[in-house]
């Protein structure tokens, strides 16, 4: 199954080389890196690589670079997606671990959890972001009907259908983009899997700070809500409702859909 490596970038420059060795490129057969605008040199150093590389002609915010991103893979034909931090955050030696769920069929999305482990504090994590995370956790698999322990690791994995089907040109620019999609996720029925994964913060890691946290914590509690709105059948929101055929322009979709699968 084609495998392709997406990184949405911002400022990677001090970390995107070592980032990129430690990619197992036995299967993974392209990595895309989008760049956010960066004031640093990621795009010199990901043309260096040899990596495709998209350079927005504005900041379009976290989410903004996913969507970028998730569009340009599909249209190369990826069978899977793969999105990884070029920050070193999370672990891109785990990637076999975290896609071969989705290789056998047994789910549609993967994330790697910080929390299967025991070491999530003494890997860096900030105590309020610990605490955020568990409540957030707590709340969202109530509401989503889940059982994660985790869900917000930026080190993720989605089969083609997944990411063909749920409308992510709905969803925020901002960091909440990855909530509305596990949202999305429950919405449309798709199997969520996870696998144990390292903490690592450091300097150069890239992490939002005490206020953006909050914003992104009211943000996903928000997403939560519209949720429920629509499980109750008191809203019929867009997000949860619509495919993502039915939310692009059809030029674009032809681009997508006249991708040959596989043999």
């Amino acid at each position: 199954m084609s495998v392709i490596v997406i990184m949405p970038a911002y400022n990677a420059a001090k970390t995107l080389e070592v980032t990129y060795a430690s990619i197992p490129m036995d299967i993974v057969d392209k990595i895309i890196l989008t760049d956010d605008v960066s004031q640093d040199d990621t795009v010199e150093i990901a043309e260096q690589l040899g990596l495709k590389t998209i350079i927005h002609v504005r900041n379009r915010g976290y989410g903004g670079n996913q969507k970028t991103s998730y569009l340009e893979a599909l249209k190369d034909g990826a069978e899977i997606v793969v999105m990884l931090h070029p920050d070193n955050q999370y672990d891109a030696t785990r990637i076999p671990a975290l896609i071969e769920p989705i290789q056998r069929g047994e789910y549609d999305m993967m994330i790697g959890s910080r929390f299967l482990g025991k070491e999530t504090l003494e890997g860096g994590m900030p105590l309020y972001k610990f605490i955020g995370n568990r409540f957030l956790t707590w709340i969202e698999n109530l509401v989503l009907g889940q059982n994660l322990s985790e869900f917000h690791s930026g080190f993720r994995a989605y089969s083609r259908k997944f990411l063909t089907t749920i409308p992510f040109l709905l969803n925020s620019d901002d960091f909440v983009f990855d909530s509305e999609v596990l949202a999305q996720a429950a919405a449309f029925n798709f199997k969520i899997g996870e696998i144990a994964m390292p903490t690592r913060y450091f300097e150069e890691a890239s992490s939002i700070g005490f206020k953006r946290s909050v914003v992104y914590g009211l943000s996903t509690l928000w997403t939560m809500w519209k949720y429920l709105l629509y499980k109750m059948g008191l809203s019929k929101n867009t997000q949860f409702t619509k495919t993502l055929q039915q939310t692009m322009s059809r030029y674009h979709w032809a681009e997508i859909e006249s991708v040959d699968p596989p043999e």
